[in-house]
């Protein structure tokens, strides 16, 4: 009867030396949370044709003509010029008429076109490399980057903000977006209610704590509606630029990890 007594006061003293031990381990220290915003501006204008596309563009467009049937108004346009050719088989004379024929409305609208001015692909922001601007780019996504405050240093950052209690992750990349671009910016869309990244980092040991050892950055994609943003409603240095752009301004470590939900198409 000793051994079975013996084992379970050993089994007690055992649990009693792991509580101890749990007790006085030092706590895990904490990250500090924030929500980024990764707000895009979406391409206005289809991107050129490299010279390949162009000729694969014209062979489909051959191929879709060749097997296309005939239009509402080709069709019509067939029938009017068989009555004009021969305008005694019917008994009516369409070119004496005021009925508008089918070739007058080809000419009118070949008139409006010559007439018509294209906007030019290649805006002043584009020539002056304005990258504060919007307007410019328009056929690739342009990507917001702001210049925060981190520590003792000034950073381009994508635009983010520390979380608050009481507050989901989106809505602190939301108060980001209100913060640095101000109340009047309506017309971002964002794109869910879960993160679409993650970076994390540690902070140098001069001002580590134990209750802070880094900071867990969760980002959250928007599209940005309009394109009608002006530079005094920015409460902040901020640049709209492409993804190949962001080197110029961003850190290797940080744009490594943000590339992998920015696109570029």
């Amino acid at each position: 009867m000793a051994a079975p007594i013996l084992g379970l006061a050993g089994h007690c003293g055992c649990l009693g030396w792991k509580r101890a031990c749990i007790m006085a381990a030092p706590t895990r220290a904490s990250w500090r949370l924030l929500g980024a915003l990764c707000l895009q501006r979406p391409a206005i204008v289809s991107a050129a044709l490299s010279p390949m596309e162009e000729v694969v563009a014209r062979l489909m467009q051959q191929l879709e003509t060749e097997r296309s049937r005939l239009s509402d108004h080709e069709v019509r346009h067939q029938a009017e010029e068989e009555q004009l050719r021969h305008p005694k088989d019917r008994g009516d004379d369409l070119a004496s008429s005021s009925v508008v024929l089918a070739r007058d409305l080809e000419e009118v609208w070949e008139d409006r076109f010559q007439k018509a001015e294209l906007s030019p692909r290649l805006t002043d922001a584009d020539k002056n490399n304005d990258r504060t601007s919007l307007n410019r780019k328009l056929d690739s996504n342009l990507t917001l980057l702001v210049k925060q405050k981190v520590g003792d240093q000034e950073l381009w950052l994508l635009p983010q903000m520390e979380w608050q209690s009481g507050e989901t992750l989106r809505n602190t990349a939301e108060r980001a977006l209100v913060s640095f671009l101000g109340e009047s910016l309506t017309g971002a869309k964002f794109l869910g209610n879960a993160p679409c990244g993650l970076y994390k980092y540690k902070y140098p040991r001069a001002i580590s704590t134990e209750d802070s050892m880094g900071a867990k950055v969760f980002f959250f994609k928007a599209l940005l509606q309009s394109s009608h943003l002006s530079k005094e409603e920015s409460k902040a240095d901020c640049v709209w630029v492409t993804k190949s752009e962001m080197e110029d301004y961003l850190k290797p470590e940080y744009l490594k990890q943000i590339s992998r939900f920015v696109v570029d198409l």
